[in-house]
């Protein structure tokens, strides 16, 4: 029950902090993607299981929120959570490559599965834009991030 109440607060803390200070630190309109670091962090530390939750109820905070397509960001996060919890066994706490390796994939996989679910769909070919716009300064501001944060999801 401690471990429920622990997830429920940290989501909820990731997502206030994504829309709230983040937003107002934003680099030219760019935020870093705390549940992206939520969710994968959880599924390499504690496995597919936990990964696929903890991705869909971020997710699901996310298309509530903010989404086009209630859904899809829960459907997007939870594929990136449940694969991140396949890395469980090579996990190792101290080891900081595997985590930013996984996180810096799983933000390059979440930018190019909502741009193919959301605007390639709709006959929208700007993937040179979309890539070199938003989702690479994504990509790293959520990096930067990461090497902040990830020794507090660690401890």
């Amino acid at each position: 029950m401690k471990r429920f109440i622990v997830c429920v607060f940290l989501i909820i803390l990731c997502f206030l902090f994504q829309t709230t200070v983040f937003k107002g630190i934003a680099l030219g309109g760019i935020v870093p993607n705390l549940m992206i670091i939520l969710t994968a962090s959880f599924g390499f530390m504690r496995g597919e299981k936990t990964g696929l939750i903890m991705g869909f109820f971020c997710g699901l905070l996310a298309d509530i929120f903010f989404g086009n397509v209630l859904g899809l960001n829960a459907m997007i996060y939870m594929y990136i959570g449940y694969t991140n919890g396949k890395f469980n066994r090579i996990f190792f706490p101290e080891d900081i490559k595997l985590p930013l390796a996984l996180i810096l994939v799983s933000d390059l996989a979440y930018g190019f599965l909502y741009y193919i679910t959301l605007f390639l769909m709709r006959s929208r070919f700007h993937i040179e834009y979309y890539f070199l716009h938003i989702i690479l300064p994504e990509v790293v501001y959520t990096i930067l991030i990461t090497l902040l944060l990830y020794p507090c999801f660690v401890a």
